[in-house]
């Protein structure tokens, strides 16, 4: 396929080269119009060696391959990252001062607009008219992610992760309607690994898990447009890329953590393996095993329930304030008292979280496999969703059952 990917002048220019990078390697042929502005930040020869071809910004190149109409002849498909907000009011009223304008006017094929500014600027009414404008006359316009900017403030208009960007532009070639990302503008905070409990200065109590199946989630929902916030216990595995990694050691470090990620959060996923006990006194010397000391005792007591305390300050918020969606996480054995399944919709009852997430847990299953099998319990008694596959195949499943959530028109229950 033949892509034109034009590079507007702002800082994230510096993020479309992995994305120049994730089209070449899926075997498109890719043609860089950087804007003049752009190449303060990014140079040309970045682009040439990145691409494999020649990169200008002038209509005055090669002006035998009359490029300013070609190039926007051949394209199959046309992206914009970042969009500016002079790149996106240029293209809305049909501006055609350099290259990559001129090319845009003589689009056929596809165009996507990835956007990238500050809060203002993209809140601003005269960048929302042209925002309209564009899609009105059939271009995709994404929305931006929110996050820390380029100075100390955050907000809605980071540039979307470049593998967001990508799926968004297959979608949209492939024809399919539903190409915005589902997430887009939200932000969700995930836990992931295993929290450890420090019994002295060496020695813990911990778990199995090894963190794969948070990342995955990190890695579905930031695809999906999200703000993603990581609260990384223990882990066996290195946090994505594009997520803001808060680290965690214990259980009341997580809870500490959870309860302020939640404060700005649409979504909240606790898949964390959080131990339910924590030894009652630490050591602050290492306990040592002598001969005229009898075994020692270690007395355990509860840590607190982070996910129904969510759930709990959810519910409490005031009337009319934003509706947040919790997704607990449940690993469970059967017993004599219930199989799986039974064990986790009475715990899905007592935590009043929204979704389940239920594994079949044991020594050669789910922790530290790349591979998962799942059920999906809602609170307001939909029927279970099974899920299975790798790690990345559930966690997409997971994503698009959240997402779906949130863009219900039914209130919640």
């Amino acid at each position: 396929m033949r892509i034109v990917l034009g590079v507007g002048g702002g800082i994230a220019a510096y993020k479309v080269a992995s994305l120049l990078r994730l089209f070449t390697e899926a075997g498109h042929n890719v043609t860089v119009i950087p804007t003049e502005a752009s190449t303060r930040f990014v140079g040309t020869a970045t682009w040439e060696a990145l691409s494999g071809n020649p990169v200008s910004n002038s209509v005055f190149d090669d002006v035998h391959q009359v490029n300013h109409v070609r190039l926007g002849h051949e394209a199959d498909l046309i992206v914009i990252a970042p969009a500016t907000a002079d790149l996106l009011a240029k293209a809305a009223t049909g501006q055609a001062g350099d290259l990559l304008t001129n090319t845009l006017l003589m689009a056929r094929g596809p165009v996507l607009f990835a956007p990238a500014m500050h809060t203002e600027m993209w809140q601003h009414a005269a960048t929302r008219a042209n925002v309209e404008t564009l899609r009105s006359r059939g271009a995709a316009v994404l929305e931006p992610a929110s996050g820390r900017l380029t100075g100390a403030d955050s907000g809605p208009g980071r540039l979307p992760e470049p593998e967001a960007i990508f799926n968004a532009a297959m979608a949209l070639v492939q024809g399919q309607s539903d190409f915005q990302l589902p997430l887009a503008g939200r932000t969700v905070t995930i836990s992931a690994g295993g929290t450890r409990e420090p019994l002295d200065p060496v020695r813990f109590l911990g778990n199995r898990s090894s963190g794969k199946q948070g990342v995955a989630l990190a890695v579905a929902a930031r695809n999906a447009g999200a703000t993603v916030r990581l609260l990384a216990a223990h882990m066996d595995v290195a946090p994505p890329a594009g997520v803001e990694v808060v680290p965690v050691e214990t259980a009341l470090q997580l809870r500490e953590a959870a309860l302020a990620a939640a404060a700005d959060s649409d979504v909240v996923i606790m898949s964390a393996a959080v131990a339910d006990f924590r030894p009652a006194a630490v050591s602050d010397t290492k306990i040592k095993k002598r001969d005229d000391r009898d075994d020692p005792v270690i007395t355990l007591v509860r840590n607190p329930d982070i996910l129904h305390e969510l759930v709990e300050l959810r519910n409490s918020a005031a009337p009319g304030g934003r509706q947040q969606l919790i997704v607990g996480f449940a690993a469970e054995t059967g017993d004599s008292d219930g199989d799986v399944l039974a064990h986790a919709r009475a715990k899905l009852q007592r935590k009043g979280c929204d979704l389940l997430v239920v594994n079949h847990v044991g020594t050669d299953k789910v922790f530290g496999q790349d591979t998962n099998s799942v059920v999906i319990l809602a609170r307001s008694g939909s029927e279970p969703q099974e899920a299975s596959g790798t790690k990345a195949e559930v966690s997409a499943a997971i994503i698009g059952r959240i997402s779906g959530e949130l863009n219900s028109v039914s209130p919640r229950a």
